[in-house]
Formats: structure tokens, sequence, C-alpha cells
């Protein structure tokens, strides 16, 4: 039987600019794909996110996917790509604005 957990990483407040998301103990999954919830906007903002990898939790480094670009409202998702390790995070940007995220991690394995 697989297992599955699916946690908030981010919780329901404006971001803008660059951050970068908890990271999130993963060795034990299969498979990984962040939920970014976009509930409101100011601006015109464009999202990029990029998949990081780390084996320890603090050294980080991409994992070589191109970053996904998010622009407005609604359920948004980046798949990690197989084989990614340990610690995994999301990296983001945000420009030409805010958004009102809820950002979860689901991971199964």
């Amino acid at each position: 039987m697989k297992m599955f957990n699916d946690s908030h990483l981010e919780v329901k407040k404006f971001f803008s600019g660059s951050f970068c998301t908890h990271p999130y103990e993963a060795g034990w999954a299969d498979e990984a794909i962040f939920f970014i919830m976009v509930e409101k906007l100011e601006g015109d903002p464009t999202m990029t996110a990029q998949v990081q990898l780390s084996q320890d939790g603090v050294h980080w480094a991409d994992d070589g996917s191109t970053p996904s670009v998010i622009r407005g409202l609604g359920q948004h998702i980046v798949k990690v790509q197989p084989n990614f390790g340990n610690y995994i995070r999301l990296a983001v940007n945000i420009e030409g604005g805010e958004m009102f995220l809820n950002l979860h991690i689901a991971c199964k394995g």
C-alpha cells in the first residue's frame, strides 16, 4: 500500500519578489507535486517557480527542469521530476505585483 502526504508549505498570505518554500523531506516518496492556489492578485504578477533539490536540507541546487511560469487566479501545479533525492523545495520569483498564495506539496510512495 502506498503512503500519501499533503503538507502546507506557505499558507494564505501575499507574496512578491523572491522566496523559497520551507524545505520538505521526501526521500520516502516516489513522486511529488507542488500545488499552488493563487487566491488574489494585486497588479499583474507573473510567478516563475523552480524545483530545487538537496541531500541535506541546507545546500540547494536547481533540479535541471525548465522553470514553471504561473499567471492568473486558480490552482496551478509544478510536477517534480522523478529521482529527486531527499529534500525538495520550490524557489519562486514574483514580478509585476503580488499573489495571495496557498502552497502545498503532495507526495506518495
